[in-house]
């Protein structure tokens, strides 16, 4: 990829663990079908295998600003590059037993499907713009422009169970070698 993926993370606000998801792990996924940007719909809790969704708030667009202040909002800043780190270790994820990698954002399926194609990646983007996936499973939220955006985290789901969080993200081009690194870990 280009260098326009290189971001200096140390200029940027450190996101704190402010306990949001500690209910998350043990947690049975909810029966929520969500739209994913190949064109199916995917309901998280029924599939089988390990599966790893990384949660992100927005990706920019082309020639389109981002939200006011975005890069004073800890952890907003970075989707671009964790989907890029995910595409780029996507054959790492599938040899240490990853079945199914999503990526989750608030985005319209339409929002991000444009950036799944410029970013070439090689699993789907799946939409929640009605909340009902993140108010059933009570995923972090902020606002950034009158938007309501998911906090960033990665779950690790085992046959409909989260087993693994990641949370926060940061910085989040790493995070795709922490989920490698602790599946290869595993003892469950």
């Amino acid at each position: 990829m280009t260098n326009l993926n290189k971001v200096n993370w140390s200029q940027l606000p450190q996101p704190k663990d402010d306990g949001a998801v500690s209910h998350l792990t043990g947690a049975q996924l909810k029966n929520v079908k969500l739209p994913a940007t190949d064109g199916f719909k995917i309901d998280l809790s029924t599939l089988t295998g390990t599966t790893v969704v990384y949660v992100y708030p927005m990706t920019g667009q082309p020639d389109t600003p981002l939200p006011d202040g975005w890069d004073e909002i800890p952890g907003a800043r970075g989707c671009t590059p964790q989907s890029c780190a995910f595409r780029d270790h996507y054959a790492n994820l599938k040899n240490v037993g990853v079945d199914q990698l999503y990526g989750l954002s608030t985005q319209s399926t339409k929002y991000q499907a444009e950036a799944a194609d410029r970013m070439h990646l090689p699993f789907a983007i799946l939409s929640d713009a009605d909340h009902e996936f993140s108010k059933a499973m009570n995923l972090p939220l902020f606002e950034a422009d009158g938007m309501k955006l998911l906090k960033r985290l990665t779950m690790i789901i085992r046959d409909g169970t989260v087993i693994k969080t990641f949370y926060p993200v940061f910085p989040p081009d790493r995070n795709a070698n922490e989920v490698i690194d602790w599946l290869k870990s595993d003892k469950n």
